[in-house]
Formats: structure tokens, sequence, C-alpha cells
């Protein structure tokens, strides 16, 4: 069955909301708990997400045992664990590559069909794999998988070609075991990073993160039961501000870590809008129209990519032009023709967009093609005049708990409903059902 949300816009956003733990953050934490040789970890303010329940059924999948409930998460690992991985659910999502590194120093094997997730351009796993085999790996490719096995991982030197997030994580669980010290270069930066590092040295891994994109890892024979916390959502966070913002309404979220969300706050304020920052919480006030503001995607601590999408909805409503360059990804502009069928004046130039503000946008029939295309399009729709219908909505599920309810508790108009049918016609085209 497939859904759609339907918003009826111009209701300013209003009250209080907290913000859930981060999808980006869990994910390697899970995977993480494949290391134990026997023991469990326990893991706090689990949000409940498609890619959470999906990794959860691959994990059970190689022997994992897990309780899950109200954001409680409790991952049981056999002495037993199997190494190859189930095809069907690795090819649902892109995080099911970070079970390779903690699967390779575990079992000294793993099998893993090249994963999915969403259409944004390509994200290939060579630099998991390149650092990997620095390691000791053999790597080959069959017939569409990545079949590694190591007599054991050495430590070594590897320096990143990009600090690429997946990578540092996958090479940093692998790296727990490696005899001797390794050291990561040029690694991501990212808060998930610091939240995986923290689980792991709770599991009683030895890892220095010296915050400037160096990890050393000295390797320790085995891992311990442990609990660990994840941090908020700082993108989640994001979203729901931007969302104030262009509904002219005022908002509280809590669960916050301010320092997580600098780039967003620093690059509004420029716009003229305004907040009040507290310690664990963010205070949205009113503005009646942002100033445009131009700004390029980056790893962390730059602006990300995975708010280019809600910033562009946002900006299409802005007073002048805005430049966005999208700096990570080459194929992350794939919201912006249905931003434009909602009035929105937004040129493509390469890796290029070019927004010229508008005064209100309009309801339209529209289709998320990927998670933050999605809630860019909730967020025009919530500002748009008339009714909005987001079709493919499983797609924004990947990421964000209950954003329909979160939405109603602000005063939103939305609703979630069926499609008509699997083959739904939006646009002038058919769009099949997610996967």
């Amino acid at each position: 069955m497939d859904y759609k949300m339907k918003i009826t816009g111009g209701v300013p956003l209003r009250g209080k909301i907290e913000a859930q733990g981060a999808k980006n953050a869990a994910l390697p934490i899970m995977a993480a708990s494949l290391l134990l040789k026997s023991g469990t970890l326990n893991i706090h303010k689990v949000p409940r997400l498609h890619d959470v329940l999906t990794m959860a059924d691959l994990l059970r999948g190689l022997g994992a045992e897990i309780q899950y409930e109200k954001g409680e998460m409790s991952i049981s690992i056999p002495e037993d664990l199997s190494w190859e991985t189930p095809s069907n659910l690795v090819r649902k999502m892109r995080a099911s590559s970070l079970v390779l590194g903690p699967l390779l120093a575990r079992c000294g094997r793993a099998v893993l069909p090249l994963p999915g997730g969403c259409s944004i351009g390509s994200r290939p796993i060579d630099l998991h794999l390149k650092g990997l085999s620095r390691m000791g790996a053999s790597i080959d490719l069959v017939h569409g998988a990545v079949h590694a096995t190591a007599n054991g991982l050495k430590g070594c030197r590897i320096y990143l070609d990009f600090p690429s997030v997946g990578a540092t994580e996958n090479l940093l669980m692998a790296a727990v075991f490696a005899e001797g010290e390794t050291v990561l270069e040029n690694t991501a930066r990212e808060p998930e990073i610091t939240n995986l590092v923290q689980t792991l040295k709770s599991m009683g891994a030895s890892i220095e993160e010296e915050g400037t994109g160096v990890i050393r890892i000295k390797g320790v024979d085995e891992l311990h039961d442990a609990e660990t916390i994840v941090i908020p959502d700082r993108i989640e966070t994001c979203t729901y501000i931007l969302a104030s913002i262009m509904s002219g309404g005022e908002i509280e979220i809590e669960n916050v870590i301010p320092q997580h969300i600098d780039s967003l706050i620093a690059k509004l304020e420029e716009g003229g809008a305004s907040f009040t920052v507290k310690n664990d919480s963010v205070i949205v006030h009113p503005i009646n129209r942002l100033k445009a503001v131009s700004l390029k995607t980056m790893p962390y601590p730059g602006f990300p990519t995975d708010l280019q999408p809600q910033i562009m909805a946002t900006l299409a409503l802005a007073d002048g032009a805005s430049v966005i360059q999208e700096g990570v990804f080459q194929a992350r502009f794939l919201h912006v023709s249905e931003l434009n069928r909602m009035g929105a004046r937004i040129e493509l130039q390469g890796n290029t967009a070019v927004v010229t503000g508008v005064e209100h946008l309009v309801g339209a029939d529209v289709s998320a093609t990927d998670l933050r295309a999605g809630a860019a399009l909730i967020l025009a729709g919530l500002a748009a005049k008339d009714e909005t219908c987001v079709y493919h909505i499983g797609h924004v599920w990947r990421g964000y708990e209950d954003m329909d309810k979160k939405l109603q508790q602000l005063g939103g108009q939305v609703e979630i409903m069926p499609t008509e049918s699997v083959g739904t016609k939006v646009n002038g085209a058919v769009m099949k059902e997610d996967s």
C-alpha cells in the first residue's frame, strides 16, 4: 500500500515538540553491536523509522535477538554469528553497508550485496573497500555482491580521499579488533561519528578522537556489554525550524544540542530570522519574510546536504534571489521540478540552483523522490495556498518519526491517506509503490 500526505496550507505552526533520536547515529550504533562476541548492547532514544526497522531485521537475519519498544532497543549477539547478509534487506537501504566492517572484524569474512537507498546520485563504497584492503582484507566483487575475507585485520594508517561518513564509521568499527594501531585521517567529523565513538568506548574499545579529522584506534581482544544513548536528530530539528519559518509560526523544539545546528541558525539569522537558544532547546520566533541568502553544502561542520532541499523550499519564499551550490551529491535536485509546480522560481545551472523568491506558493499534487525531497515538499505544502498532496510519503518515513502527528500537534492541517492504487498517476507519469 502506498500513501500520500494531504496538507491544507496557510496555518502558522505553534507549540512545542521534542526532537527524535538521530537516525544517522542509531544505524551505525546498531551495526556496532555485531562486534560483541556474545553479549548485549542497550540503546536509548532509538527513533522508530523504516530504516531502523530494516537494520533491525538485517541484524536478526545475521543471528541477533532484538527487543524494541518505545525508543528502547536491546540487541543480543550470539557467539555463532552469520556473516552472509540477506540481499532483500541490504538492497532497501544504503546504511546496510555499515555491517561490512563489523562482520569482517568479528567473523573474518562477510558477503554484502551492493546496498540501495535514496536516488540522490552515486554514493559508491569504494572508500570503505579501499580502507579495508589496506588493513589486510581480500575484497572481491562477485555477481553484484562484495565478498570480503581477512585472516586478522592489521592496524595501519588510512587517509580518506573524501571525509565520507559511512567509510569513517565502517573503518572505525573494523579497526576495533585489528592488530596494533589504526590511524584514520581526513575522517568525517559529524556528531554521529562522535556518538559512535562514545558507544564503542563504552563497550571497551580503545579510541582517541581528536576532533580534527584524525581518529586513533588501538586493537583490543574483545568488547563487553554496554548501554548508550542516541543523540538528538539535528536534521529533523532543522526541518521543523524551517517549517516554523515557512508557516510564519512560533515553535519550541526540545532535546536539542544547539552546537549541532549552528550552520542553519547562522544562515537563517543572516536572512533576518531570530531565535532563543537554550541549553537543550531552541525557540523559533515569527518572521514576516526571510531575506535571500546563498550557501554551499559541505561536510560537517559546513551546511549539511541533508538540509539542502528543505532550505531551498524555504528560500523559494524569501525576498530576493538565493544561490544554493550542492557540494556533496551531484543528483540532489530532484525536488526542483516539484517545487516549481507549486509556483517556485528555481533554475538549475549544473550543481547550482538559483532560487528567486516569490510572494506565495500554490497547492499541487507532487511526488517525493527521496527522503529529504519529501520533507521539502511537505514544508512547501504547509506554506502554500489551498491543498497539497505529497505522494510516495513512505520515503519520508525513512527519516522522520511520526511527522504527521508532530505537525498536527503544532496545529498543522495534515492527513495521511492511502493512494487510489499502487500505480498512482502523478505529474502525468505513473509512479510505482515504494519498495
